[in-house]
């Protein structure tokens, strides 16, 4: 049907789809995840649902998709009431979602998992052909008869979306599509997600970033704190605006760098390189030193080196040449890192904080609550048989008081948190150390933009605090606004060191695609 709903002004004329009204669902009796949400998707578009970490976009969502069922409120599609108790009903409805964490089996093709729990004959030559099909169609890059394990992150994603087309979905559900994709790889998505919108296909995009919006969808609907804010026509939005109605008030975006204070020598890298197991040289000759008191960001496409790198730092990877020098303050001794254990090195106070792409597989234990999780970092420093819960129970309600993580309490095991709210366990867990040395690589990777700056914020509390801090990250705004120096790496090769008080984000993108020194 038809509908002359008003945005801000505009007059939509795509038909309603699908519309939520009054829908409430609460976990327990402390977290009320949804309340009162009314809001529709309309055919042929792009919505883009927006809010902050732990607002509620997700079970929204995964309630539409069958994996929760509201405590009240209805859903109706094409206008006619349905209940949607599970994915099986959800896709009756022509309804799929692409969650963040991938459900498939490593062993199996990508043709074999796009089928996996049909009804229907396993004809392999009929499988391959409406893959290659579906391919063609929408601008899939995707090899049918490649294996899970051997596929990038975004490939795997590839796989979870065509698994929801060839069911026959007319509605996709993404939630944070891009959390784990290079800039390259988004962009192919969105051609892709573009090319489905316009077969007639609706797409729902789980986001918190806001750059990202207003490239992809045609309108956006704001949650905040599990209620419906107001939904608004991307092109009369822009990232002000849109973060007020995130927050409910007005917030500055601006990153408060202060000037390094005695900065001293903390790390030194000479002429490391280092060649992986399958013979490439992923670092070459990378020189450079960090220093206490400042932030040292390193730039680059996506793959590098800076993981490597990184890992070396700690003693994760056995470099084939050069030093790794670290100069304790305390005692100004020159230690050569390379002789240390990785937990030698970080009882020397340097720390590595990568946000994996996993962030559940790698960096934290999902079964386990908040304070055990903190617990993993200090429980082999006890000094009896009987763990101290203690101290990462405060730590736990430290991180959670102080980057503001939605849970119900520290004992809530962190698989049942956002993914946002994930990310600030592993990040505020690393920052809490005090570390001498800080490596935080993608820190804010998955984290809505109020998030974001409470991060950066730490990190610069950690610099003033004489902390040598090396960050990694993907958006070069950020690394102009708050580093002091920037790195700047290209497969392998360091092609520049600039200042980030005067360097462009233009000039660290040329030196990310220069080839020489």
């Amino acid at each position: 049907m038809e509908t002359t709903t008003k945005n801000n002004g505009q007059v939509s004329e795509r038909p309603i789809a699908i519309q939520l009204k009054n829908i409430t669902k609460a976990f327990g009796t402390k977290v009320v995840a949804n309340k009162n949400v009314t809001m529709d998707i309309r055919k042929g578009e792009i919505l883009s649902v927006l809010g902050e970490n732990g607002c509620g976009k997700t079970t929204l969502m995964n309630m539409l998709a069958g994996i929760y069922y509201p405590d009240s409120g209805e859903i109706f599609i094409n206008g006619e009431p349905v209940s949607i108790s599970s994915p099986k009903d959800a896709f009756e409805h022509k309804i799929g979602m692409v969650h963040q964490h991938f459900k498939l089996v490593d062993v199996f093709t990508a043709a074999e998992n796009i089928t996996l729990g049909l009804n229907e004959k396993y004809n392999k030559k009929e499988i391959r052909a409406k893959v290659l099909a579906m391919k063609e169609r929408y601008g899939f890059n995707i090899d049918p008869d490649k294996k899970i394990y051997d596929m990038s992150v975004s490939e795997k994603q590839t796989v979870e979306i065509m698994k929801v087309l060839y069911r026959g979905a007319d509605f996709l559900i993404l939630d944070e599509p891009t959390a784990v994709l290079t800039p390259q790889e988004t962009q192919k998505l969105f051609s892709v997600i573009r090319k489905m919108r316009d077969d007639g296909k609706s797409i729902i995009i789980i986001t918190h970033k806001l750059h990202e919006v207003l490239a992809i969808s045609d309108r956006v609907t704001i949650l905040r704190k599990g209620e419906y804010i107001d939904t608004i026509a991307t092109k009369d939005a822009n990232e002000q605006i849109l973060t007020e109605m995130m927050v409910g008030k007005k917030i500055e975006l601006n990153i408060d760098r202060t000037d390094p204070v005695n900065a001293e020598d903390r790390l030194i890298v000479e002429n490391v390189s280092y060649t992986n197991h399958e013979g490439r040289k992923i670092l070459d000759s990378v020189s450079f030193t960090a220093r206490s008191g400042e932030i040292l960001g390193i730039a680059g496409i996506s793959g590098s080196g800076q993981r490597e790198l990184l890992e070396a730092i700690a003693g994760l990877q056995k470099i084939d040449t050069g030093d790794i020098l670290y100069i304790d303050p305390d005692t100004k001794e020159t230690i050569d890192l390379r002789s240390k254990t990785p937990l030698q090195i970080r009882d020397l106070g340097v720390r590595l904080s990568f946000v994996p792409e996993d962030r559940l597989g790698m960096g934290l234990v999902g079964n386990m609550d908040i304070i055990d999780n903190m617990m993993l970092r200090s429980y082999d420093k006890g000094s009896s048989m009987f763990l101290d819960r203690k101290a990462p129970s405060d730590l736990a309600d430290n991180v959670i008081s102080g980057l503001e993580v939605v849970t119900p309490s520290s004992h809530t095991q962190v698989r049942r948190l956002s993914g946002g709210n994930v990310q600030k366990v592993l990040v505020g867990r690393e920052i809490s150390s005090s570390p001498k040395v800080l490596m935080a690589a993608y820190p804010v990777r998955g984290l809505d933009i109020n998030s974001s700056y409470l991060i950066y914020n730490l990190l610069n509390k950690q610099k003033v605090s004489g902390a040598a801090v090396l960050f990694v990250g993907e958006d070069l705004d950020v690394l102009v606004a708050l580093c002091d120096r920037i790195v700047v790496i290209n497969s392998g090769r360091i092609t520049g060191i600039v200042d980030g008080r005067t360097t462009t984000k233009e000039e660290v993108g040329l030196l990310m695609t220069k080839t020489d020194n």
